[in-house]
């Protein structure tokens, strides 16, 4: 019997985070779907087939890419984890924070489906302080995000901000605090 999670999320955009949480996973699950949630409370930078686009081409020439396979959903993802036969969920942990927001989401996944586990990984220490936020914020402020996310994800945050910044002299900003004093923004000329 292959084993099978979801690996649900945003991912707008996808991380060197995520990737490295998807590869760990890997040595736990035979396949894992990245599934990408659509979530009507958000506004994302990327569409659902942007960011499917962007996952598949990071996925790209990976020696696990026939292990992964990208999906969206509507709904409860108990529901979908359901609706496609797996029997867990897995989830990547910065922080204490991270786990004060996914434990009792996973109390309530494991109300909703009794079958269904939700299996916690702790995020590379590399990348620990690394969001998809936090990504954005520095592309907005001229930073690079190189050796952070994947080339295909860096060269569409430098030419989707470069339309924004085209088109509008206000750009949306994102203020986030830094999780790591080593990062440091750099600053568009005016």
């Amino acid at each position: 019997m292959i084993s099978l999670a979801v690996y649900p999320g945003s991912f707008d955009p996808i991380t060197n985070g995520h990737l490295d949480l998807l590869e760990r996973g890997l040595k736990v699950f035979d396949k894992i779907l990245i599934a990408i949630a659509r979530n009507a409370g958000k506004k994302p930078l990327f569409s659902i087939d942007e960011r499917v686009e962007l996952i598949e081409d990071s996925l790209r020439g990976r020696s696990y890419e026939d292990r992964l396979e990208v999906v969206s959903f509507d709904g409860l993802l108990v529901d979908y984890v359901r609706k496609v036969n797996a029997k867990a969920i897995l989830r990547g942990l910065r922080a204490i924070s991270d786990f004060e927001y996914e434990f009792p989401m996973s109390l309530m996944n494991r109300k909703l489906n009794e079958e269904v586990e939700t299996f916690f990984l702790m995020t590379g220490l590399r990348y620990n302080y690394i969001s998809s936020t936090i990504i954005k914020e520095v592309v907005i402020s001229g930073g690079s995000v190189s050796g952070l996310v994947p080339e295909p994800v860096e060269r569409k945050l430098r030419e989707k901000f470069m339309k924004l910044d085209e088109g509008s002299s206000d750009v949306p900003r994102v203020v986030v605090p830094l999780a790591d004093p080593k990062l440091v923004l750099r600053k568009k000329a005016s």
